[in-house]
């Protein structure tokens, strides 16, 4: 029977490794694979995985399985006592230098994920049009739409693309600020706008990352992000931007798969994340000061290729 004094001597045995709580406090902030942590910590693979063994044992570190990728990430404990201890530990780890160091490392990490998806995204420009096909979500844009559009609304585009969606928000009405990291995507969104009618609602389109949005704060009324999360180095800091650009009480709105195992997604698609579980979504929606998501699920059509199950999930900010 383990007693109290047992379990507190397990804390402080596995709290009292530097090498651990540089890696909790790393997954803490963003999934990672292992290759991605000896990158940022600048030691051997076989290292990084005991430790990982350690923290997943004592229910600090939970791994989840991408395909032929395996992502580990912070699991908040349910005991007081672990909570405690690690807040407390946590928070003496701020203004360390081997953390800050660990932090702007863990930065360069995320650019270099990031850029691989960019980097796909340039190379097929237009073409995208004729590959995005593959997501039979016509019907699914149409739901995600109905959640958003008001005359006048400014909705900002996350991962405009070739600007199929900005373009569907204007002919509704809407002033659409349409954002992407890609110069091609942008040409051909642009290219597409200017034989529209521009008599009901506007396109601007804007060069910038997802991860850090070219807008001001509360900035837009609403923000979409469709089919846009699993190509982001971040999709966590990704909703956390657009809570940051919609006003108060203004929509997000996030449609994209559910966690699956189609490794062809990767190459085919230029996804860097094969989906995500709802509580995922959930908690960078609280993260981000937006309500509780209304997730609704929706299941492949049959028929064609086999995809995996998408999601819209859709909650408010909260009045500040």
């Amino acid at each position: 029977m383990t007693t109290p004094a047992d379990e507190l001597q397990k804390i402080f045995r596995t709290l009292s490794d530097p090498t651990r709580l540089r890696i909790l406090r790393l997954v803490e902030r963003e999934p990672l694979v292992v290759q991605e942590l000896v990158d940022v910590l600048g030691m051997t693979q076989s290292r990084i995985s005991r430790h990982l063994g350690i923290l997943r044992e004592v229910d600090l570190v939970e791994d989840r399985r991408e395909g032929t990728y395996v992502s580990y990430r912070y699991k908040a404990p349910s005991d007081d006592a672990w909570k405690e201890a690690w807040d407390l530990v946590g928070r003496q780890l701020d203004d360390d230098p081997t953390a800050q160091r660990d932090s702007a490392s863990l930065s360069r990490v995320l650019e270099a994920r990031g850029s691989r998806s960019h980097s796909f995204f340039d190379a097929v420009g237009a073409e995208w049009d004729a590959l995005r096909t593959v997501f039979a979500d016509d019907e699914l844009r149409a739901r995600a739409l109905s959640r958003l559009v008001e005359p006048r609304l400014r909705v900002v585009d996350i991962g405009t693309g070739t600007g199929i969606l900005a373009l569907e928000l204007a002919r509704l009405g809407a002033d659409v600020i349409g954002v992407d990291d890609s110069t091609a995507m942008l040409d051909a969104a642009r290219s597409k706008w200017e034989s529209e009618d521009h008599s009901r609602g506007s396109l601007t389109l804007r060069k910038g990352d997802a991860g850090r949005l070219p807008l001001e704060d509360g900035e837009a009324d609403a923000a979409v992000a469709h089919m846009v999360l699993h190509s982001v180095a971040s999709p966590g800091e990704a909703i956390a931007e657009m809570g940051r650009t919609v006003r108060p009480s203004g929509s997000v709105v996030a449609v994209d798969f559910l966690a699956h195992s189609f490794e062809w997604m990767r190459n085919e698609l230029g996804a860097l994340w094969l989906g995500f579980e709802p509580d995922d979504i959930r908690s960078w929606f609280a993260a981000a000061g937006l309500d509780d998501p209304d997730i609704e699920i929706r299941e492949p059509s049959s028929g064609g290729r086999e995809l995996p199950a998408t999601f819209i999930a859709s909650a408010r900010k909260r009045p500040s």
